[in-house]
């Protein structure tokens, strides 16, 4: 048994009964999602996985979309922890980057297809397509409120990217990451996580803006002699 695994056992030994089973049920339902696809995935599946009956299983979740509601619920709780956590470090942007690695590429690449396969269902179903943009605004306040602190905490040479447009710029890069180790088990993702790292610091330290947000002075880019 993995000790991620071993972790999850020993939280869920301290919650309620009610709790326990919600948890179950979550985790079955992930389960399920990436092993036939939202779509086809059913209730019956996820009550099997969980160890239980439909019935029982539509006490504490009357549809689909109340399952992927409330992984969404959970995963922002973990995401509201993990940026505590950096917020709080003396140094922001390594515990940015150690936190970037973790979730994309240290985690089961099952969670990536997870992903991949919520955002095909956000396209043709509102209630999804509702979950998933709530939690990227949380994602994107999330991160460019981070920017702003290390902006704040850094000397730099020139201003930095717009917080905001750094915020959005680094989620593409990112969802872009989660695709290819969906769709690519061989994938490498270190080099890549390693250059959006280096793009993302430069960025806030004004050494260059790939957002375009930033005016361009002609004292940084005079014209050229005729």
């Amino acid at each position: 048994m993995s000790s991620q695994a071993s972790r999850s056992d020993a939280s869920r030994s301290r919650l309620d009964p009610a709790e326990d089973r919600r948890t179950r049920i979550l985790d079955a339902a992930e389960a399920c999602f990436v092993r036939h696809g939202f779509h086809r995935a059913t209730m019956h599946d996820v009550a099997v996985e969980a160890g239980m009956s439909p019935g029982n299983l539509y006490r504490y979740f009357p549809s689909k979309d109340a399952i992927v509601a409330g992984l969404a619920e959970r995963d922002r709780a973990a995401v509201a922890d993990d940026f505590s956590g950096i917020e709080s470090a003396p140094d922001l942007m390594p515990a940015f980057a150690a936190l970037a690695r973790r979730h994309l590429a240290e985690a089961p690449a099952e969670k990536a297809v997870l992903c991949v396969e919520m955002w095909a269902e956000a396209t043709r179903n509102p209630a999804m397509a509702a979950i998933c943009r709530d939690f990227e605004r949380e994602i994107s306040s999330r991160l460019s409120g981070l920017y702003r602190q290390a902006q704040g905490r850094l000397a730099a040479p020139a201003p930095g990217a717009d917080p905001e447009a750094l915020a959005r710029l680094a989620m593409v890069m990112a969802d872009g990451i989660m695709v290819r180790r969906a769709l690519s088990p061989d994938f490498a993702t270190g080099p890549v996580i390693d250059a959006m790292l280096a793009l993302i610091g430069a960025a806030l330290e004004g050494r260059f803006d790939p957002t375009g947000t930033k005016p361009v002075s002609a004292s940084t880019h005079p014209e050229p002699a005729r």
